[in-house]
């Protein structure tokens, strides 16, 4: 045999022995150095939850979250848009919200009504001290010593609870969404008094406590809830009762069902490196690293709650007389505002589709992809991938596409290029985020509420 070759072909063969010493057997060692690096430079630490000792107030919460008795026409309740069997979402691009009926890809558009919006977040986690904005485009918030802003200004009740409290004082004050139109009927024959107080003029906030009376004395005339009433704040006589004993519960409800810290991630960053796959290990070196998702997505929840426009295409009624959506823009008039939308968390995401601020892609890559190219994105939507009747308020305004691409916001320049493989593992990480105990949530769901309104949709 050929000297030569023989030593080349052992050559060979110590390189494939050191390389399966290295990449094979020791694979997740240098994929663990690098992400427990990663982990440390942006100070990730264990998810930590918050408990809430009252469980009357909880049940309260709960018993009120799939009461449709908060809806003017008492034909929607919380849970419609945010259910336990979709994930704490609607698994719609955009709700339908009262004058509907159904439940997810089912629920149908009452006559004379509009989509809402905007896409209905999921709750998961909502309760963290981190959070400190509420809606796509903030417009509930706290500040660092604790002071709410809100669209009620200086009109909001006194001893609510935290944010999520506050955020869900709004819901039933929209009409699209919960109160209804005025001349409403309900679905018991009755004319709803709630949809009939208006403002005094544009920027009027003086209806909504009006409206918040009307909700609680609708509770109060069940002897279920006034007795859960007495439990949950056993301090608090009736008569003094206010909506924010309804927030309160509904917040202590949501921040019970729908808290969790039982990732693969949360394991691993506990410590159990064996907690992720390989695949998911070298997908969050990438979302860490090259591809930089987490100079937005920080943080426990991954998310840093700053606005930012990704020229995500415009579809459905739009919050202006044009059907436009302009996001934070509406809340602050600033030109840099316009189209941006509030970074999303992510834990929980693989369950939480469709995604974006109104739902335009149904899969993880194609956000992803998004991401990486915006304006290409945005000229080539493809309009298919959403349900026929969000599909026909696609709005393809050149115009308004130009003005979205000049305004898309400089920090995704900062996103590094991710080949195909590599977006698919980035997505094998982002499903590392998803708690089991999130997976099924059926048992939150009541078999029946105190007003005898269907709990089912």
């Amino acid at each position: 045999m050929n000297k030569t070759y023989l030593a080349a072909k052992v050559a060979v063969i110590c390189l494939s022995v050191s390389s399966w010493k290295l990449f094979g057997a020791g694979i997740s060692e240098t994929p663990d150095i690098i992400l427990k690096s990663h982990i440390e430079t942006h100070g990730i630490q264990p998810l930590k939850l918050k408990k809430i000792t009252n469980p009357d107030k909880i049940e309260l919460g709960r018993l009120l979250f799939f009461d449709k008795i908060l809806s003017g026409n008492k034909d929607i309740s919380c849970a419609t848009c945010h259910h336990p069997i979709l994930s704490g979402g609607d698994a719609r691009s955009l709700p339908i919200g009262t004058g509907g009926t159904g439940l997810g890809h089912t629920r149908i558009k009452g006559k004379t009504r509009e989509l809402i919006p905007r896409n209905a977040p999921e709750i998961f986690n909502r309760g963290m001290k981190q959070w400190k904005t509420m809606f796509w485009d903030g417009r509930v918030a706290v500040n660092a010593v604790g002071d709410f802003s809100s669209p009620a200004k200086g009109l909001l009740p006194d001893n609510l609870d935290n944010l999520l409290a506050v955020q869900a004082l709004f819901p039933p004050t929209s009409r699209d969404e919960m109160r209804g139109q005025a001349g409403d009927v309900d679905v018991l024959g009755e004319l709803n008094e709630l949809a009939e107080f208006q403002p005094a003029f544009k920027g009027d906030t003086s209806h909504l406590p009006k409206i918040w009376h009307g909700i609680t004395q609708r509770v109060l005339e069940y002897s279920e809830y006034r007795t859960l009433l007495k439990k949950a704040y056993p301090t608090t006589p009736l008569d003094e009762i206010g909506i924010q004993h309804l927030a309160n519960a509904l917040a202590a409800f949501e921040i019970d069902g729908f808290s969790f810290n039982d990732a693969p991630w949360d394991r691993y960053v506990a410590g159990d490196i064996n907690a992720l796959s390989l695949k998911e290990k070298l997908g969050a070196n990438l979302f860490f690293g090259k591809g930089n998702c987490a100079s937005c997505h920080s943080g426990p929840l991954f998310t840093d709650q700053k606005f930012y426009n990704l020229a995500v295409p415009q579809i459905g009624p739009g919050k202006n007389k044009y059907h436009e959506d302009l996001g934070r823009y509406h809340e602050t008039e600033d030109v840099y505002d316009l189209f941006a939308f509030r970074t999303p968390p992510l834990r929980n995401v693989e369950l939480t589709g469709p995604w974006m601020h109104n739902g335009a892609y149904n899969n993880l890559r194609s956000i992803i992809k998004h991401h990486l190219i915006p304006g290409i994105s945005l000229w080539y939507y493809d309009s298919n991938q959403l349900p026929p009747l969000e599909r026909s308020q696609l709005h393809n305004n050149y115009d308004l596409q130009i003005l979205m691409e000049l305004f898309i916001s400089r920090e995704l320049n900062q996103i590094g290029y991710l080949s195909s493989k590599e977006i698919d593992l980035v997505v094998a990480f982002l499903k590392s985020l998803t708690s089991e105990s999130a997976r099924d949530l059926e048992d939150l769901i009541p078999v029946s509420v105190p007003s005898d309104l269907p709990v089912s949709d």
